[in-house]
């Protein structure tokens, strides 16, 4: 197996580390992430300015590894288009410190790596601990190469990914594994306005997570009851309900717009 490995915590954090290390006893890792931390940067690609990439030596030889200072999507792009010879078979993101629970999916670099994997039609797996501090990374890791393992040998419906949050406790603490759908988790941001010593205005942006109880099948609540949730996302966003409904709309158009064209 063929497997590449990135995050947006940057190439060298712990997480990363752990997790590619686990991986080799399942095949050929490569590792392809960022040169820094790049938290929250949803699925930005760079596009006004070139990519640098640089070799990284990894403590085991067999993992080949590059830093690129860019996002999590452009290295999942430039690895496939560029770097490797070959096409991966599986692409894991990850391992994340922190959570990305509910619409957290859509600001994380992590996940927007694995969604990069998923639009090349590749599996594609996301992977966060639960947690900020003491992460239980080793543990993580070891869920990581089995459900891999699995992934690689069922496949996943075309444009289809995982995002898995994994409690940061000792494995005889965890209470199981649910698979999950995304919750209703709010941030409400609250921007600290502050002076710099020139007198100008800047802002530290932070924020307070609202979730809301429901039943053991959401992302969150799976979370807090120790156990680790996967939940399968796909990439269409379309909202099929509402297609025949906006057909029925009455549009005007005003001066100048032929109305009579029967695709409009």
């Amino acid at each position: 197996m063929r497997m590449l490995v990135t995050n947006d915590d940057g190439i060298f954090a712990d997480g990363i580390r752990v997790l590619a290390q686990g991986l080799i006893e399942l095949g050929e890792v490569n590792v392809v992430a960022p040169d820094r931390e790049r938290s929250a940067t949803g699925h930005a690609i760079t596009v006004l300015r070139p990519l640098r990439i640089k070799n990284v030596k990894y403590p085991d030889s067999r993992i080949r590894a590059w830093a690129v200072d860019g996002t999590p999507s452009d290295c999942i792009k430039l690895a496939i288009e560029d770097l490797l010879e070959w096409k991966p078979d599986v692409v894991i993101s990850g391992i994340n410190r922190g959570p990305n629970l509910g619409t957290d999916v859509l600001y994380s670099g992590t996940v927007s790596a694995a969604i990069e994997g998923a639009i090349y039609g590749i599996p594609s797996v996301a992977i966060s601990m639960a947690a900020f501090d003491n992460c239980n990374y080793s543990m993580a890791a070891k869920f990581a190469k089995q459900l891999v393992a699995k992934v690689a040998e069922k496949g996943l419906p075309d444009r289809t990914l995982l995002n898995v949050n994994i409690p940061s406790v000792d494995g005889k603490d965890l209470a199981g594994v649910f698979i999950t759908k995304l919750g209703a988790r709010v941030w409400r941001d609250v921007f600290d306005r502050r002076i710099d010593p020139r007198g100008r205005t800047y802002y530290w942006m932070a924020g307070n997570v609202e979730e809301y109880d429901g039943d053991l099948d959401i992302d969150s609540i799976a979370v807090r009851h120790n156990m680790i949730s996967i939940t399968p996302i796909h990439l269409d966003l379309t909202a099929y309900d509402l297609i025949d409904y906006l057909k029925i709309w009455d549009f005007k158009f005003g001066d100048g717009i032929d109305d009579s064209n029967p695709l409009l």
